[in-house]
């Protein structure tokens, strides 16, 4: 996964005891006991981590459609020969893992040094199909922020041939750091992500690119990048894919670039200034190589989504979506203490568990006039994959879904003052939930981090890209208990020792008030959509109104 929205507004317990706070009493609130029950089951250490293709998710899927068969919710999955429905959504799955050491050095002054993986780099299985990755004495060419956007005027790589060599590119965007610019300033583009950047080594015949690791414009330390991208690999089905990725595909820790530009008698302070102006060109490590060699093991997998429904009684072919990823990062490697099992209780047991007892909550009311379905995903956490393969395959059509509701972490430590959304979204349904939330004495805080680029890190995002109104909600750090102060503290806290680490535990501390405010709140917002007319849209100047408008026809 990548850093969201959501969890930065996902409060440690760990760093903070919170006291037992009562929330005001809402119908519609969550039971904080029933959603602490399902994720101490989810982020036990007996579902190894919720790695998908595992017996972790196995037992994931089927405590997820134990759990919807009990509440009286009809199968809202694939389509059976027999007419009725599975549980599930078939995902299919290119599953990359590296087999034995990963060889890395690198050539500098005329000396050979060793990079660990996991220490200095960061390479992620080869996802060409390749069943070993060589590279040896390439050269490696700094290009910036790597990014290629002629409506801005831009261009990182000034004609220069990438082909047999490595790019060494920057992470965000060129403007991040100074605020100012044509890249939305702090706020992240989708130029600034990692995935863009594999995606243009790709596109520029590169062998491929290291991002370089630095933990602001990036949003999240280096153990988050090592446990991210030196286990195992997944990808959707392609037919080419070279045409997406290059053979290699890393992270380098910035001090090891820094090194190196000084062995080729560079500066890499002078030069990332450089790179945040239009007159930027590409540079070559003189005198510097880049080599590694690895095996790596390609197979075919089938993933599962989990898919539950409640019928609509008027409008049944129209729908509104709530969802939340089921996954996690599995068994990895060992932090500090030895723990391998990425527990991921709070990312995203939590939204899991949120989304399992908002069903509950529709399944023992009056239907909707509007179908609603709850939709599990996996595998987010290697790229959005479980959302996106549903996105483009959806069991019902988009252009009649009102809208999706995505939940990813949770409140922590009590409930909040506020709330946010991922990228704080050009939307009406924004619109809807912000005075939804007013009603209840809420107040809308605007993403505090739009540098992270979390609009596009979440599940909600596949669905947006294809013009569904969309939103990934987040708790908020205005904290009823300790406010704005303790809030970001915790938040901080979480994301340099817990985020996509083994750390994220559950803790008998947690304080679950909080999330079921949250919760009710978001149960109230899908059945007022399920219950309307109205069908949600982008607001002017989105990228995304224009391919909501081309299905208009399509909704009465």
């Amino acid at each position: 996964m990548t850093l969201k929205r959501t969890l930065l507004a996902g409060l440690s317990a760990l760093l903070l005891s919170a006291p037992a706070l009562t929330a005001p009493a809402r119908a519609a609130d969550l039971d904080p006991a029933r959603l602490t029950g399902h994720v101490k089951t989810l982020s036990s250490d007996a579902y190894q981590g919720r790695g998908p293709d595992t017996e972790g998710e196995r037992k994931t899927v089927a405590y997820l459609i134990e759990q919807f068969k009990s509440f009286g919710l009809q199968p809202g999955g694939d389509l059976q020969k027999d007419g009725t429905r599975a549980w599930t959504q078939d995902v299919p799955l290119a599953r990359f893992d590296t087999e034995g050491p990963v060889a890395v050095s690198v050539a500098a002054g005329g000396k050979t040094q060793a990079w660990a993986q996991g220490e200095q780099i960061a390479i992620r299985a080869a996802q060409t199909g390749i069943s070993r990755l060589t590279v040896k004495d390439a050269p490696i060419v700094f290009l910036g922020y790597g990014v290629t956007a002629p409506e801005r005027n831009w261009d990182d790589f000034k004609g220069v041939d990438m082909k047999g060599k490595i790019g060494l590119v920057l992470i965000n965007d060129p403007d991040f750091e100074t605020g100012k610019g044509d890249f939305g300033g702090k706020a992240m583009t989708y130029y600034g992500r990692w995935t863009y950047k594999f995606e243009e080594a790709a596109r520029r015949g590169a062998i491929g690119f290291l991002v370089v690791h630095e933990t602001d414009p990036a949003s999240y330390g280096w153990a988050t990048v090592k446990n991210s991208n030196t286990n195992t690999i997944f990808d959707i089905i392609r037919a080419n894919p070279a045409e997406a990725h290059a053979p290699l595909e890393g992270w380098v820790q910035r001090d090891a670039t820094v090194g190196l530009f000084k062995a080729a008698g560079l500066d890499f302070e002078a030069l990332k200034a450089k790179a945040q102006t239009r007159d930027f060109r590409p540079v070559e490590l003189t005198g510097v190589t880049f080599s590694t060699d690895y095996a790596v093991r390609a197979q075919k997998i089938v993933s599962k989504n989990v898919v539950a429904r409640t019928l609509g009684r008027k409008h049944p072919d129209e729908t509104v979506i709530y969802s939340a990823h089921w996954d996690h990062l599995g068994v990895g490697l060992p932090d500090a203490r030895g723990d391998k099992i990425y527990n991921g209780a709070l990312d995203n047991s939590l939204g899991t568990a949120s989304l399992l007892e908002i069903s509950r909550q529709y399944a023992a009311a009056p239907a909707t006039d509007r179908s609603v379905v709850f939709l599990a995903v996996t595998a987010e956490e290697k790229g959005l994959l479980g959302s996106e393969y549903y996105a483009a395959n959806p069991v019902y059509p988009l252009a009649t879904t009102a809208g999706v509701i995505n939940m990813d972490g949770g409140a922590t430590a009590g409930p909040a003052r506020d709330f946010t959304t991922s990228g704080d979204a050009p939307l009406t349904l924004q619109d809807d939930l912000v005075a939804l939330a007013a009603k209840r004495g809420r107040t809308y805080s605007p993403d505090p981090r739009p540098g992270a680029g979390s609009f596009f890190r979440s599940d909600h995002f596949p669905f947006a890209k294809r013009g569904v109104p969309a939103i990934s909600f987040g708790s908020g750090q205005d904290l009823i208990d300790g406010g704005r102060t303790r809030g970001e503290a915790l938040a901080r806290d979480y994301t340099t020792n817990r985020y996509h680490q083994p750390a994220d535990e559950w803790s008998p501390s947690w304080n679950l008030a909080g999330a079921a405010q949250d919760g009710g709140l978001l149960y109230d917002l899908g059945r007022e959509l399920a219950n309307s007319r109205r069908w949600p849209d982008w607001k002017a100047g989105s990228e995304f109104r224009g391919v909501r408008s081309s299905s208009a026809d399509q909704r009465k």
